[in-house]
């Protein structure tokens, strides 16, 4: 193994542990050097056992020979391993580290939709989900209570966020996921309403996507024509895709309008939603029962 004393907080080699933003980690403009976070041994191993290429390590001195001995073992001889004191460390990422350990990974390309959605029957569609604990917190659901994939739109949190990456306990890496991009839009136009149109375009234009792959759309908010969740006909349904929205402002109106189906969960006392995170958990379980026979 090539441990490797850090003396150095400033060393060029430790920014992806320190100074790097998210945005830079993701290296949009040469994505084949993109990089993501891992956090706690758990959560590493997980990402390595779903082929995951790791670049370097980060530990406390008293985990080389302790939680991330069986780590450093699974890695290239060469790789590198950045070691110090706990205190030391934490004054490099501006954190204490869970379990003393994190691990710099490659950013797999992302696959098409087609390829993610191929033999999936319930998927979930993130539409702007933007808060790192709640997208973590449904990838875990969703790998837990049977989801086989998940859609994100570009204005949705990064699942490879080092903080969505350990709420999940690294269950973004057991899910298949991918980006629905934005379809092509109509060119700027001195027209004021060609402008105004482009969003509901793009919003339209995600809901075809969904549909040409085959899906029965359902998009979860509050409404008038809305069903319950536990309606038969959800189950039946041979391709669901599941849309849910950030919370306070939810799913946008042409979202809404272009779904198969607007669904709700069930609410007592005076409550009108929970939290998207509590909420997918709840819909996945309901959506990933077996199919019942209807009447």
């Amino acid at each position: 193994m090539k441990i490797i004393e850090i003396t150095s907080l400033n060393a060029p080699e430790l920014e992806v542990y320190g100074t790097l933003t998210e945005a830079q980690l993701r290296n949009r403009l040469e994505p084949e050097k993109g990089l993501f976070i891992a956090e706690s041994p758990k959560v590493i191993n997980v990402a390595l056992d779903a082929g995951m290429e790791p670049v370097s390590l980060l530990c406390e001195r008293k985990h080389i020979e302790g939680d991330a001995r069986s780590i450093i073992e699974r890695c290239p001889g060469d790789m590198p391993v950045y070691t110090g004191s706990r205190e030391l460390l934490a004054q490099l990422t501006g954190y204490t580290l869970t379990r003393g350990v994190l691990c710099a990974m490659r950013r797999p390309v992302p696959p098409t939709p087609e390829e993610v959605c191929r033999d999936a029957r319930r998927i979930v569609v993130l539409h702007g989900v933007c808060d790192t604990t709640n997208v973590g917190a449904i990838f875990r659901s969703a790998a837990a209570l049977g989801m086989d994939a998940v859609l994100m739109t570009r204005d949705s949190c990064d699942p490879l966020n080092r903080r969505a990456v350990r709420v999940s306990m690294g269950s973004v890496f057991l899910v298949p996921w991918t980006w629905i991009e934005d379809p092509p839009q109509p060119p700027p136009s001195q027209a004021p309403q060609m402008l105004r149109c482009q969003r509901a375009f793009a919003l339209k234009g995600r809901e075809s996507c969904l549909k040409n792959l085959g899906f029965t759309t359902a998009a979860m908010a509050l409404r008038h024509d809305n069903i319950s969740i536990d309606d038969p006909k959800l189950r039946a349904t041979d391709r669901l895709a599941l849309i849910m929205g950030t919370e306070g402002d939810g799913l946008p109106e042409a979202v809404i309008d272009a779904a198969d189906f607007v669904v709700k969960i069930p609410m007592h006392h005076g409550v009108d939603s929970l939290n998207v995170g509590n909420a997918a958990a709840i819909a996945f379980y309901e959506l990933g029962r077996p199919t019942p026979t209807l009447p």
